[in-house]
């Protein structure tokens, strides 16, 4: 392992969670730790299982040499922000022991009615580190074929599925339009990696 990418030295101490609410999937915890000096302090913490998250690439019937990729993304109300948020489709880890690629292809289905041929990691990010010890695991989908949607809750019900050139999907993330953390992380990995073919 590089030295750029070996895993940094922590000089804090976890000591310990106390639970302040236990939810459907996330509970919050107030942490304790011990700072280098042997300080001792506190943190909120919301602790989650995970999520995933994969960018589904498709083409036209006539594009036969692959060079005009689409992206489908899906539109649908997030009670945080009271709004419909543009993303690419995701989900919790809320399966015990489902690995996260089984996951993500379970997602794909739900979510945008799509079954991947193939999956590749694009990456993980931590979507918000100063609140949460969540990690997406971020998917590029291909070879993807339409399947009946398998809809969970209100929010999917009403949803709506985008299917756009991975071009204008880039122009949206450039443009501020498309904010979500992992689509706009998905969405500049799936780009690059398509383009090194």
């Amino acid at each position: 392992m590089s030295e750029r990418t070996s895993k940094p030295t922590c000089r804090f101490r976890h000591l310990g969670d106390r639970l302040v609410h236990q939810g459907h999937v996330w509970h919050v915890v107030v942490a304790s730790f011990e700072d280098p000096e042997g300080e001792r302090f506190a943190r909120d913490i919301v602790r989650s299982p995970g999520a995933v998250a994969a960018v589904p690439i498709v083409y036209g019937e006539d594009d036969q040499h692959h060079r005009d990729p689409s992206v489908v993304l899906v539109s649908q109300y997030r009670p945080a922000f009271d709004r419909a948020i543009l993303e690419i489709p995701a989900g919790m880890r809320d399966v015990e022991g489902e690995p996260a690629m089984e996951t993500a292809r379970r997602e794909l289905v739900e979510e945008v009615g799509l079954q991947a041929g193939r999956l590749e990691p694009l990456t993980v990010i931590l979507p918000n580190a100063g609140m949460t010890d969540s990690e997406t695991s971020i998917f590029l989908a291909t070879e993807c074929q339409p399947i009946e949607r398998d809809l969970h809750g209100p929010e999917e019900r009403d949803s709506e599925v985008h299917t756009m050139p991975l071009r204008d999907a880039l122009t949206l993330v450039v443009n501020g339009r498309i904010t979500d953390a992992k689509s706009v992380a998905g969405i500049l990995l799936a780009e690059r990696r398509l383009a090194q073919g």
